[in-house]
């Protein structure tokens, strides 16, 4: 039988993530999101290094900025990073449980996301969600 996308999180499809992520924003009036393929790179690119060097950050040596950049990403930004939680709901349940994670999640200013997670060779799981839209939304 092959393995659930609760025993691989690796294996869950877009539409399951956005479904996810946009319930989550709907249960706390939050519009929904697009999901975006280069934030989705940028997001793996991250979870891939931090996996790599078992090592939870936003920043390890390849700024958010730069990667969002070589993704072909130029929108403004925000990053939730995880590890260790085993399902995409309960990495969404311990952002939402962070007042910052929880503001970048559920932030009406960002359109769009992409989410990716790696593992270690031990097993332990790191995630990373990017936020994006315009940077005029962030003019007052």
């Amino acid at each position: 039988m092959p393995a659930s996308t609760s025993d691989r999180p690796e294996s869950l499809t877009r539409d399951e993530i956005l479904a996810a992520i946009n319930a989550t924003r709907k249960a706390n009036g939050a519009p929904a999101w697009t999901y975006n393929p280069r934030l989705e790179a940028a997001a793996l690119s991250q979870a891939r290094l931090m996996a790599r060097k078992d090592t939870l950050s936003h920043d390890l040596g390849v700024t958010l900025r730069q990667r969002v950049t070589e993704a072909g990403y130029l929108g403004a930004v925000g990053e939730n990073v995880a590890k260790g939680y085993k399902t995409l709901p309960t990495v969404i349940e311990g952002w939402l449980a962070s007042q910052g994670h929880r503001n970048t999640l559920l932030s009406p200013k960002f359109t769009e996301f992409g989410l990716a997670v790696a593992r270690t060779g031990s097993g332990k799981l790191y995630w990373a969600m990017i936020a994006g839209g315009s940077f005029d939304a962030w003019r007052v």
